[in-house]
This record gives structure tokens, C-alpha cells and sequence, in this order.
């Protein structure tokens, strides 16, 4: 099996299934080359994690399992139809009695129900539910105070267990409640949105937004285990589907063409939500995650590339106050920015700029900044990105083919001059 080289220097392995393609990866002086084999439809695979198929008993369906390898801390990604349903697939990831579910007004009164049913059946636990607002704006620790409060009033224990039951931001505020609990209780993710089932459910990422900057208080914690039931994606409103897409996307530019080129083959299916399509898309997306995460768990190096667009993006989020823009959106703006500022630099050709351009629009996301958002505005809050490093800005930004990405403070600032000046007010 072919090897690939990380910032730290562990060899991990890079093979994904259906497709064959070589990328680059390069971040500062590193090289990280991606050798994907077609191997075909096989009953176990390994991308940086294991994969397998195996039918859900009773079930029509296929249920697929991706694995996140991380020593003693890996755990399984599922994902399916109807999983909400097998008390199975939760309970054997609940260690202690007591279970408190963190989930939104908007997503109780959809699977509330469903989930607490599961994590009940039999009887050996006792569920306890806090149910937040709705909205990227709520996501601080004003609001997040409420899930520990309902902790310690329900006398959970080091042995309990938080299940995060909606989108990203619910799960983002439940794993970093979980990871400060008594300094650490387990989690468990159902993501509800493409955004989270694709992207932010995977990979440990917690934590709540300061009126400063997004994200910025918040710890590297993992779930016990990260549901999917990809029938969840039926009741999401079209503009929170389409966001979740714009990570996708991503995925496709930074490591992974031949998903790029599936998007723009079958695009016209996820905005009709098509099962099959939706579940293939989610399984490449938890695949490539999940391998880079293997790779460089805490953001040393290559895991950076998973931010392409993101600088730009987030300071749109915060310069036009949380929650007017999802974020989905402020990537997609972002995604376009960083080709455009590529391609500027000579480092892509205008073919992909025109391709990402195009994509987006497809699905109907942003593809412009948005009004207001002024060069300076930029500047200011993009100064205080995470990815800043002793005041030098780095920026994940395309380069060379299709699917192939930098992660690197070395570049011409004249170029990002450029770009702003052509996607900002004065």
C-alpha cells in the first residue's frame, strides 16, 4: 500500500476507493504525495482510517463505517439510512448510566424523540435534555453556560456521556462542554446538516465563538462515535443544504479531483437530493476527512489544507456579525477569493478559477464578498486568524492541478492586494 508523508514525518496510508488519482500536497518544505488506488468494491478499505460495508440487520440498506485512526482514541463514523433508529449503534458508545442530549429548538421538535428512544431503549440509561437556540449568534459561552448547568443539576458524573444532536454549532458547543466537564466526559456526534455530517462532526474540532473572532475559545476533543442518518438531510431548508455543500467542494479542490469532477457531474442530483448521490458525496467527504485528520490530528500541517477558504470566510462571518451569512456561504465567497488570488500568483490556471466559480454557482452559493465587507474590515480580522503565526499571515491557497493546495506565508502580498481590491469595497 502506497505511503504518504506527513508533517511530522509518520508514514499513513492514502488509499480511497473508486477513483485513481495523484495529488500533491505542500505545506512550508513539505511534500505529502496521494497515491489513490481503485480497489474496487471490496467488503474492507483503508483511507487513513478502515472502511467497511455491512447490511443493517432487519434492513434493506447498506450501512457503511469509516473509521478515524487515532490509536486508542479512534472511533467509527455511521453511515445510513434509519440509523437514528438502532439503539445498538449508540448504546454501545454510552460507558457510564447518565446521558445528556445537547441539541436546538429548531432540530427537538424533528428527531428529539427519535434519539432519546434509542439511547432509552432497555432501560440501563437515564437521558437528561438541554435545548439551546438556534443560530451561529448563540454560539458562545453565555449560551453554552446552560449545558453545564444542566450537568451539574442532573449530577452527571466523569462517566457520563454528552450526545451533540443537531448541526454544526450544536456540535462544536457539546464537544467543548464534554471536553471541560469535570475536565473531560464522552461524546457522541449526530450531526443533522451537510455541513456537519461532512465536515464538522469529524475530527474533534470544538468550541464557540468570541465577538473577536470565530472559534477562538475552544479545545481538540474526539466523540466516541459520529452518527449519520443520512435521512436527516430530507428536512434541511435548501440554503442550509446547499452551505454544507461548499465544504464538499473543498474537498474536492484541496486533495481529492476525481470528487470534483463527480460534483460537477452530478451536482444537479445532491440539489435534488438524490439518497444515493447524497451518501456517496457524504462518504468521500468523511474518507478524506477522516485521513487527514489520522494524518495530523491537532493542525500542525497538512490538516491546515482543510481551511481553504476559511480566513477569508470567517472574517466575512465575523465582520458581518454571526449567523447573517451561514457559514457555508462565507466559504464558498472564500474558496473564490483563494483561487482568485492563485491564480493571480501563477500558481493555478484560469480553467480552475472558472471551474470553482462555476460549481459554486451551481449550487447556488455566493461567489462574490458581501456588501460591506471592506478591504481594511478584511485585513483587520483576518489578522487575527488562528493560522496567523508570529504575525505572519498563512493562507491554504491552490496550487499546480486540479486538487492540489499550499499551506504557506510565502507568497507574493501584492496578489492578496489584488484580490481584495477586486472583491471589496475601498
Amino acid at each position: 500500500m502506497p505511503s504518504a508523508w506527513g508533517c511530522s514525518g509518520v508514514p499513513v496510508n492514502t488509499h480511497q476507493p473508486h477513483h485513481r488519482n495523484r495529488s500533491l500536497f505542500r505545506f512550508g518544505h513539505h511534500v505529502c504525495k496521494q497515491d489513490r488506488e481503485d480497489v474496487g468494491r471490496v467488503n474492507s478499505r483503508t483511507v487513513n482510517c478502515s472502511f467497511s460495508r455491512q447490511a443493517v440487520a432487519a434492513e434493506p440498506e447498506v450501512m457503511q463505517t469509516v473509521e478515524v485512526s487515532l490509536g486508542d482514541r479512534s472511533y467509527p463514523i455511521y453511515i445510513g439510512q434509519g440509523l437514528l433508529d438502532r439503539s445498538d449503534l449508540l448504546q454501545q458508545h454510552v460507558l457510564g448510566k447518565k446521558v445528556l442530549i445537547v441539541t436546538n429548538e429548531t432540530v427537538a421538535p424533528l428527531y428529539l424523540d427519535r434519539c432519546i428512544n434509542a439511547l432509552s431503549s432497555g432501560g440501563r440509561h437515564e437521558i437528561l435534555v438541554v435545548t439551546l437556540p438556534d443560530g451561529e449568534q448563540f454560539k458562545s459561552l453565555e449560551v453554552l453556560q446552560q449545558v453545564w448547568d444542566k450537568a451539574l443539576q442532573g449530577r452527571l458524573d466523569r462517566n457520563s456521556t454528552f450526545v451533540a444532536l443537531g448541526g454544526g454549532v450544536i456540535g462544536d458547543m457539546c464537544g467543548f462542554a464534554a471536553s471541560a466537564y469535570q475536565r473531560g466526559v464522552h461524546f457522541i456526534q449526530v450531526p443533522t446538516t451537510v455541513m456537519a455530517t461532512v465536515d464538522s462532526s469529524v475530527g474533534g474540532k470544538t468550541g464557540v465563538n468570541h465577538p473577536l473572532g470565530k472559534n477562538m475559545i475552544g479545545a481538540f476533543y474526539q466523540p466516541q462515535c459520529v452518527l449519520i442518518d443520512t435521512d436527516t438531510l430530507i428536512t434541511l431548508p435548501d440554503r442550509e443544504l446547499a452551505s454544507g455543500i461548499s465544504e464538499i467542494i473543498k474537498y474536492g479542490l484541496i486533495r481529492d479531483a476525481p470528487l470534483f469532477e463527480w460534483l460537477e457531474e452530478n451536482m444537479d442530483r445532491l440539489m435534488q437530493r438524490d439518497p444515493e448521490a447524497w451518501t456517496y458525496a457524504i462518504e468521500q467527504s468523511c474518507l478524506n476527512k477522516a485521513a487527514v485528520v489520522a494524518a495530523d490530528e491537532r493542525e500542525g500541517g497538512v490538516r491546515a489544507t482543510l481551511n481553504l477558504g476559511h480566513t477569508f470566510g470567517h472574517a466575512i462571518e465575523t465582520g458581518l456579525g454571526y449567523g447573517v451569512w451561514l457559514h457555508g456561504e462565507a466559504v464558498a465567497a472564500g474558496m473564490v477569493m483563494a483561487a482568485d488570488m492563485s491564480h493571480r500568483l501563477g500558481w493555478i490556471d484560469q480553467s480552475i478559477l472558472d471551474r470553482t466559480r462555476r460549481l459554486l454557482q451551481r449550487a447556488k452559493l455566493p461567489v462574490e464578498a458581501p456588501q460591506g465587507m471592506t478591504q481594511h474590515k478584511f485585513r483587520d480580522l483576518m489578522a487575527v486568524d488562528k493560522k496567523v503565526l508570529d504575525g505572519a499571515l498563512r493562507l491554504i491557497l491552490l496550487k499546480g492541478p486540479l486538487g492540489s493546495c499550499v499551506f504557506t506565508a510565502d507568497f507574493d502580498a501584492q496578489a492578496l492586494d489584488q484580490t481584495l481590491t477586486s472583491f471589496c469595497e475601498a
